[in-house]
This record gives structure tokens, C-alpha cells and sequence, in this order.
């Protein structure tokens, strides 16, 4: 069955056009434009950006409006997904040994969320791990509650992948959504599907070569967003394109 996708709000695909924009900043004017493109009208956008202002979801600079510090993160994190940083695998496993204890509910979840960001996956309660082909920071703050190894399993690291990730549910999910965009031509169709995969690289766990199973569609989403990005930019003012790829 194909993967669902679900209609953007007019917030979401605000928040959406800036989370691909290098800097995360348009003017009113160019960021209205693009809405209209997408079947948002004017006055909805105008509604939805005073909110997102109020909300702290955007910040107004004069009449252009651009991405707070706190969803900063956020654009990184995806950037890293469309774009991850990989090393040459030489067999090695990275693993997280949670060694904090009596920790809060809230604490315990949060740690889980950032364990899961970084692409690792839990194989016990306590034991995260994944293989080690990522190149990418390891937040330091993380030495208070976690102590990091790199090992090597006995095991065959195929099935330990799989072990650790429903592969084959990724997969499917994955290329239901290249038959979807292939197929989508109305613009709001296309943007909602692309935001769908987006979503969908954010939890692909970037395994090398040798542990991916046959036709594992990672490479040809990132592809097919790529190309997208291309045709995004269409949406937006010529103007506005200038302005965006100047060197910050």
C-alpha cells in the first residue's frame, strides 16, 4: 500500500519554504509569492506568519521574516539528512553506554530523542549503537550521561543492522514515496510529498553499502529532493533567489 501523505498547513509550509532556504530568511512579499504558488492565499499566509511571530516560530526583521535561533537546529538536522557526512566503513560498530542513573521521565525521553537524532539505534535498554561510517559531531554534553566505545560484533553486522531497524519497512515506505512525487504535478501536491520525504531521510539510519539491502531508495530520495530544491526555487522571486545565495 502506498505511503500516506498527508496536506501541509499553511504553518507548516511556511516554516517548510525558510527550513530550505540558505539563510532562513524571505521577505514578506517573496514569501507570499511562493504561498500563492503552493494554493495559500495571501491572506492566509499574512494569518499564519502574525501567528508564527507570536508563537516565536519566526522572527521579523523589517518586512522580511526568518527562522529563530532555536529552529536553527532543526534546519541543521535536516540539512544532515539530505546531505549526511559518511566515512568509509572499515567494520566498526559506534556504541553509546547510557551510564546516568535515577534519572527524570523527561530526562530519560530527551536522551533517547537525541541518541535517536545522531542515528543510533537501542539494541537493549541502555545500549545504543550503529555502524560507525557517520562523520559528525559528538555533542559533548553527552560525557555526563553516556560513555562511547567503538567494537567490532562477532556477529554477522547484516543481521545486527537488521536487528536494530525494520530495513524493509524504511524501504517500502521510501519508495512508495519516489512512485508518489513521480506522479504528483500540481505544485501543492508535490511540496506536501517532498516535505513527506524530508520526514521520511530524517529517521533513514545511513547504513554503508555493504548493510544496505537490494534497492534501498536512500540515495534516490536525496536525489529526488536535490532535484526538487531546483524547482522550489522557481516559487520564489528572482530577487529573492539573488539575495538568498549571496555568501552570508
Amino acid at each position: 500500500m502506498l505511503a500516506t501523505v498527508r496536506p501541509v498547513s499553511s504553518r507548516s509550509a511556511v516554516l517548510s519554504l525558510l527550513l530550505g532556504s540558505h539563510p532562513p530568511a524571505l521577505p514578506v512579499r517573496d514569501l507570499v509569492s511562493a504561498m500563492e504558488s503552493l494554493g495559500i492565499s495571501e491572506a492566509t499566509t499574512r494569518v499564519a506568519v502574525s501567528r508564527m511571530v507570536t508563537a516565536g516560530d519566526l522572527v521579523r526583521t523589517g518586512r522580511t521574516y526568518a527562522l529563530p535561533e532555536r529552529l536553527l537546529e532543526r534546519q541543521r538536522r535536516q540539512d544532515s539528512a539530505v546531505e549526511p557526512v559518511t566515512v568509509d566503513w572499515d567494520g566498526s560498530w559506534e556504541l553509546a553506554v547510557v551510564t546516568a542513573v535515577r534519572r527524570q521521565p523527561a530526562d530519560r525521553a530527551a536522551l533517547r530523542t537525541e541518541l535517536t537524532t545522531l542515528r543510533l539505534a537501542e539494541l537493549r535498554e541502555g545500549l545504543w549503537m550503529r555502524p560507525a561510517n557517520l562523520d559528525r559531531p559528538w555533542p559533548s554534553h553527552l560525557a555526563a550521561t553516556t560513555r562511547r566505545f567503538l567494537a567490532r560484533p562477532d556477529d554477522d553486522p547484516s543481521e545486527l543492522a537488521g536487528d536494530l531497524w525494520d530495513l524493509s519497512a524504511w524501504s517500502e515506505q521510501g519508495k512508495d514515496l519516489l512512485t508518489l512525487i513521480a506522479s504528483a504535478v500540481e505544485p501543492a501536491v508535490r511540496f506536501a510529498t517532498m516535505a513527506a520525504v524530508v520526514r521520511h531521510l530524517l529517521s533513514d539510519p545511513v547504513l554503508p553499502p555493504a548493510l544496505q539491502p537490494a534497492d534501498w531508495p536512500g540515495d534516490a530520495l536525496r536525489r529526488t529532493y536535490s532535484d526538487y530544491r531546483a524547482e522550489l526555487s522557481a516559487l520564489i522571486p528572482t530577487a529573492a533567489r539573488t539575495t538568498l545565495e549571496e555568501p552570508s
